[in-house]
């Protein structure tokens, strides 16, 4: 079934883009915005609306199939492509994407996105917002066109099966971190809470002393909250850099020792650390990794180190799991580019015997949300990122949804046949 049209709509995201450099140097929070200049190319403020584009793939017999380009919340950061504006990048699509598709058969997703990924213009690549959104769409064509669901896609194309066991879903609070802690009990997330740590003097402690005190006051609710015993959630705290920045970048043992005491205080429940350091480079940052990962394991002490900053594309993500730069890698899935990438990340992972979280940001859209999900089932990440968004109920519900609705349809599916 041939693509007769490409037709794009500019949106709005479940959060907004954060000037990250910014913030980190010291903005401050002025109600839910932040006050100061922003520092990072293309930003406009330090908190500025997120902006997404609707891609829509009209296929000959009327049918709609439809994905969203959507970046980071820290877009322009981290080795990341720059800010994502609807208005500048419509005409990219419509000029240098909508005449590759229109009268080709939607007929391979791998194929196509393929194409999609080796596109350039003035000898530079898509931008990663674009790519995604596109890959979700073909993804959907294909889908639509040969009367199969998005997972089942993936899984024909790369080789593996639909899972018929629900995901663990990860769920972020943002700055509201008690709250949102207690949404996340009372629903019953298997991972929580982000926490989004990101500054040394009023989050993480000059000695790491107000992050302690969370994660006990954290440790303490769940106990108080669940409703049975068998509710044991991982603690996943992504600090933004803050260990390194508090104990030394390169002072593993220190680092290690903090980790240690953290550990202690969250049981009898699994910690996870993301981002305990950030060097600001990538080379330097997988070394750094790496060695913390080396120290934790050495020692034994049980807490999973994630990468996040600096592994961005599939090539990273490689290259990280490739030199056990930690125990987990987030596969952040605009920073891919492709959704088609995403999914080698996730079974190049799985391989190694790297933990594989399929994250994202909190900067999505719904229908990014849903395609990522559909993504998941078939490639089996240990976790997924209930997103957009930082309230944790709509993102929550938009990610455990979509993948009810997939595990019931091929419940019912396999009765049938």
């Amino acid at each position: 079934m041939k693509i007769i049209d490409v037709v794009c709509s500019a949106g709005r995201t479940g959060f907004y883009f954060d000037d990250q450099r910014a913030i980190k140097a010291g903005a401050d929070h002025d109600g839910f915005t932040y006050v100061g200049a922003p520092v990072t190319s293309g930003f406009s403020a330090v908190r500025q609306a997120g902006e997404s584009i609707s891609v829509m793939l009209v296929l000959e017999d009327g049918q709609v199939a439809y994905g969203d380009c959507a970046a980071v919340q820290y877009s322009g950061a981290g080795g990341r492509d720059p800010l994502f504006l609807a208005k500048d990048f419509i005409p990219v699509i419509e000029n240098n994407i909508k005449p590759k598709l229109v009268g080709r058969e939607a007929d391979s997703f791998k194929n196509l996105s393929e194409m999609v990924e080796a596109i350039t213009v003035d000898g530079k690549r898509l931008h990663t917002a674009i790519r995604y959104g596109v890959t979700q769409a073909i993804l959907d064509a294909v889908a639509r066109a040969t009367g199969r669901m998005m997972c089942e896609v993936v899984a024909d194309e790369y080789g593996c099966t639909v899972t018929d066991q629900p995901l663990n879903i990860f769920t972020q609070s943002g700055d509201d971190r008690y709250s949102n802690a207690d949404k996340m009990i009372i629903k019953g997330a298997q991972v929580l809470p982000h926490a989004l740590i990101n500054n040394v003097k009023t989050k993480l402690g000059e000695h790491g002393e107000l992050l302690a005190e969370y994660v006990g006051w954290l440790r303490d609710r769940v106990l108080k909250l669940r409703q049975d015993e068998s509710y044991t959630p991982v603690f996943h705290i992504d600090v933004y850099g803050t260990i390194g920045a508090a104990f030394g970048n390169d002072n593993y043992k220190g680092m290690a020792d903090y980790i240690a005491e953290l550990e202690k205080i969250a049981a009898p429940f699994h910690l996870r650390i993301e981002g305990p350091m950030d060097v600001e480079d990538r080379e330097k940052q997988m070394l750094a990794l790496k060695a913390l990962t080396a120290e934790l394991d050495a020692r034994g002490i049980n807490v999973e180190i994630v990468a996040d900053e600096w592994c961005n594309t599939l090539e990273d993500i490689k290259y990280f799991a490739d030199n056990k730069a930690g125990h987990m890698v987030q596969i952040k899935t605009p920073d891919l580019g492709g959704i088609n990438n995403t999914v080698e990340a996730v079974l190049y992972c799985k391989r190694l015997g790297i933990g594989a979280y399929q994250g994202g940001t909190c900067n999505e859209t719904d229908r990014s949300a849903q395609v990522c999900v559909q993504c998941a089932m078939a490639t089996r990440p240990d976790q997924i990122l209930a997103k957009p968004g930082m309230g944790v109920d709509e993102g929550y519900m938009i990610v455990y949804n979509e993948m009810q609705r997939i595990l019931a349809l091929r419940k019912a599916k396999a009765a049938r046949n």
